[in-house]
């Protein structure tokens, strides 16, 4: 399984761009549920706390395409490294009003002006593996690592985030949320060896969007990302009401470690089958995993429950990737992976607000039903529009 990954790192200027890459985004696994933790800590309300994030996450979301085409046009440094000065001091006014105990609609202010500045720095890591690498089979391993990274991200941030919101501070995840940012995405701005070159005067075309494919890969990547936004709220609930605020993390880190595992194994094994049957069947393993979090009512089977439950979630993301990467011209790429992005962050504002919303009038417990019900609309819409995916072929 090993040498599979290990043979990435051959390629030039490779292990700049991870592990620089790897750092810039270790905050998108802190800043969902340190908002929480912060809003709720200061207002009282999980409702408002899941709202203030869903604001955050909406922006993002609409954001993300937007850069994404700045990117394609102008190269990605040209791009970073404005946008994560200006997310940093968002998040940081986003701070200053919750110390200062501003009015409720400043929260929403800097959320959303914090989610516009965030970039997709996932999508150009993957963007820059789709310009070194030529092999299929190398691109696979590859984009299977990044899913994998990102699951190390999401197992150790919620737990660290946490930690430090809980023992230090209600501020502390925050900030160092961004001197990460900070530090990782200017780093990687500077390594131009591997940047893909910049798209400036091409045809006029229409955004990826309009490809069908990616259409419906949104769409099902929408109502995967509500589940993860919905996750997010409901499990912090869920430990209050278990007696154990800080467990919320060690929770997280279960449902990011089973994907974590699944996405290892995938990535090192040789697929014979098409990348549309492993994309439906990563979605019906999604829906059926997560049915015995609804019958949960302690920490330690919940925690063995979500592990199980995020089995399926790197295989599916890896393939949804690999999907796009096939159907949108190359000149278009990091716009045509940040609408996966956008599709998330759409569903995680989605889910963070509605999550918030029935954890205050149903409990925790009742309110995963939601989450639920989005894991099986995400596997009722890929399968039932899987034939749009059919055409595995990237026009340059």
């Amino acid at each position: 399984m090993v040498g599979q990954y290990r043979g990435l790192f051959g390629t030039p200027g490779a292990k700049g761009f991870v592990i620089t890459g790897f750092i810039g985004r270790i905050p998108m696994s802190m800043l969902g549920i340190g908002v929480v933790l912060l809003v709720s800590a200061i207002t009282g309300s999980y409702a408002t706390a899941g709202a203030v994030s869903a604001v955050f996450s909406l922006a993002y979301a609409m954001a993300a395409p937007v850069s994404g085409r700045l990117v394609d046009r102008f190269g990605q440094a040209k791009v970073l490294v404005p946008f994560a000065l200006l997310h940093g001091v968002a998040l940081s006014g986003l701070m200053v009003c919750a110390h200062a105990t501003a009015p409720i609609w400043t929260l929403f202010a800097t959320g959303a002006a914090a989610g516009a500045t965030a970039t997709s720095l996932g999508s150009m890591v993957r963007a820059r593996w789709s310009h070194v690498l030529k092999d299929s089979s190398q691109l696979h391993t590859a984009f299977s690592f990044e899913s994998v990274a990102d699951e190390v991200i999401f197992v150790g941030g919620p737990a660290f985030v946490t930690a430090l919101a809980t023992t230090v501070n209600v501020y502390a995840g925050i900030i160092v949320a961004i001197v990460l940012t900070l530090v990782g995405t200017l780093a990687f701005s500077v390594l131009r060896g591997t940047e893909p070159p910049a798209v400036r005067h091409r045809e006029h075309a229409g955004s990826p969007i309009a490809i069908p494919g990616v259409a419906l890969l949104s769409a099902v990547f929408l109502a995967m990302g509500a589940v993860f936004g919905s996750v997010d709220v409901i499990t912090v609930a869920f430990a209050d009401e278990q007696g154990s605020k800080v467990a919320a993390g060690f929770l997280l880190a279960s449902l990011s470690g089973g994907s974590m595992v699944s996405g290892l194994w995938y990535g090192s094994r040789h697929w014979k089958i098409s990348l549309r049957s492993r994309f439906i069947r990563g979605l019906s393993i999604f829906a059926v995993g997560l049915t015995p979090v609804l019958l949960m009512n302690d920490i330690r089977p919940m925690a063995v429950a979500l592990f199980f439950a995020g089995l399926a979630i790197s295989p599916t993301l890896i393939t949804g990737f690999s999907l796009i990467e096939r159907l949108v011209p190359t000149s278009q790429l990091t716009e045509g992976m940040s609408w996966i992005s956008t599709s998330i962050g759409f569903g995680v504002a989605i889910g963070a607000w509605a999550g918030g919303h029935l954890t205050d009038v149903y409990g925790a417990s009742n309110a995963y039903g939601f989450t639920f019900a989005c894991a099986l609309a995400a596997a009722v819409v890929g399968v039932a529009g899987s034939t749009l995916v059919r055409m595995e072929h990237r026009t340059n």
